[in-house]
């Protein structure tokens, strides 16, 4: 079985070398490359096409809101998981809309990080636990309730399998529609909540207990 390429772009080595470790422990995975700096892990990024990034915040030189920038405009396709010490609202909410794939804090148990990777990889938007409350307070304005109105039977049909986790491609396969179709929905879903990303989508709809 071929394994997921995993980059470490941290610049604490000691931290690279314990996840790297943890990581060696897994079957589906492997670090391919670690990289001290942004401006270092956008290169290795590009040669070695990793499955899934795992991406520091607050490093010297160039950020890591820099750096998944970088990412991004270099088209590399990787999952990018910001993992960083950092529970602040601002951090949480700008990383993910600038397309970042999760959000991890560095106090996480080993297992929840593996499990939250696994997760990433498989189509998934990942965040601690702790975090959640976060992007509740973010989506309480008054106008969320009315927007939800305003959506289809179908997509709150979609939102519903989103809250549960599900990517596009077991929504699909759940509905018994294509994955073309769960993507055209999602992003009428967002448009219509003023959303960006699927977290805060999936936190809203188990805010408001569409879930169930």
């Amino acid at each position: 079985m071929s394994k997921n390429k995993i980059i470490l772009i941290d610049d604490h080595p000691l931290l690279r070398k314990g996840v790297a470790q943890l990581i060696a422990l897994e079957d589906n995975m492997e670090v391919v490359a670690e990289a001290s700096s942004g401006e270092e892990g956008i290169s290795l990024a590009i040669e070695h096409q990793p499955a899934l990034i795992l991406l520091d915040l607050n490093m010297k030189g160039l950020s890591g809101i820099d750096t998944l920038n970088a990412l991004k405009h270099a088209k590399v396709n990787a999952k990018v998981l910001m993992f960083t010490v950092s529970d602040s609202e601002i951090d949480v909410l700008q990383t993910l809309k600038l397309g970042a794939n999760g959000y991890l804090l560095k106090d996480s148990e080993p297992e929840e990080l593996i499990e939250k990777m696994n997760a990433a990889l498989n189509g998934d938007m990942v965040l601690s636990s702790q975090l959640t409350q976060i992007l509740v307070r973010s989506l309480r304005s008054p106008g969320i309730l009315n927007s939800i109105e305003k959506l289809t039977p179908r997509e709150v049909e979609i939102l519903k399998q989103i809250a549960i986790g599900k990517s596009n491609k077991a929504i699909a396969n759940t509905l018994d529609i294509t994955e073309g179709t769960v993507k055209v929905h999602v992003k009428s879903l967002l448009k219509k909540l003023g959303l960006k990303t699927r977290v805060e989508a999936a936190v809203l709809a188990v805010e408001h207990k569409i879930s169930h």
